[in-house]
């Protein structure tokens, strides 16, 4: 990656330019048997609508808070980068009262309509469905961003200074994001062409860092799994396989 990417985004970028066809995330859910694959384009793709989203619908903007209240998911990277694209702070299982807008999946509708701001729902179902009914309160994130454009440009530049990531009691700023990303990469031994499978939550650093994060700056690739904890052993080491895995961080 470019050493003058300083803004997830950046990273984003530029992993665009290198190679949009290689694999960026391959996300497996062991409880439904759900697997999905997304090339740097597509995700690109899926994080430009989810940003034009925020930015002309949602009229969300720098500085703006977004509670995400959302698990280990292919879906949750795709707004963590769109956030930002848009210089919008993702508060990673935040307290919905004090955000600016909220995005919610299954279990935590309850607690997002503290929010007073706009609200996103989403499903988590197998192919991005669609809600039935959307949550009361709530508009429904595969309805709402189907439409959008595949091109984003924000209306401010995102200042890589300013905060960008709030998970527990950890802060950073994209600059601080990006380069604690590269020294959990060099950490893990990452680098072009890695496959980094992770079964950690996106509650802490270290999930999101594994699970997102020291992959996209490394150049290398997410195996990101939720209810890890439901696969054998034998399916584990199966996978590991089939998906070519570098590395695990479970």
């Amino acid at each position: 990656m470019n050493a003058s990417d300083r803004t997830p985004a950046d990273l984003l970028r530029s992993a665009l330019a290198a190679d949009p066809a290689r694999p960026l995330v391959t996300f497996y859910d062991d409880a439904t048997g759900e697997r999905v694959e997304l090339s740097v384009a597509t995700f690109a793709n899926w994080v430009a609508k989810t940003a034009n989203l925020l930015q002309g619908d949602l009229s969300a903007g720098p500085g703006d808070r977004l509670a995400l209240l959302l698990p280990a998911h292919w879906q949750s990277a795709v707004w963590l980068l769109a956030c930002s694209s848009v210089g919008v702070i993702a508060d990673v299982g935040g307290e919905a009262a004090r955000a600016d807008l909220v995005v919610a999946g299954p279990g935590e509708f309850e607690a997002g309509l503290a929010c007073r701001g706009e609200r996103i729902a989403l499903s988590l179902a197998p192919l991005g469905r669609r809600f039935p009914t959307p949550p009361s309160g709530y508009a429904d994130y595969a309805v709402e961003v189907p439409g959008q454009g595949d091109r984003f440009a924000p209306y401010a530049p995102v200042d890589p200074d300013e905060p960008a990531l709030i998970v527990g009691a950890v802060e950073l700023t994209g600059a601080e994001l990006v380069e604690r990303a590269r020294a959990d990469a060099d950490r893990l031994g990452l680098g072009p062409g890695s496959r980094l499978l992770s079964g950690k939550p996106y509650d802490s650093w270290d999930g999101l860092s594994a699970g997102l994060f020291a992959p996209l700056t490394s150049g290398g690739s997410v195996v990101l799994c939720r209810n890890l904890d439901e696969l054998s052993e034998d399916g584990l080491a199966k996978r590991v396989e089939s998906e070519r895995v570098t590395d695990t961080a479970v």
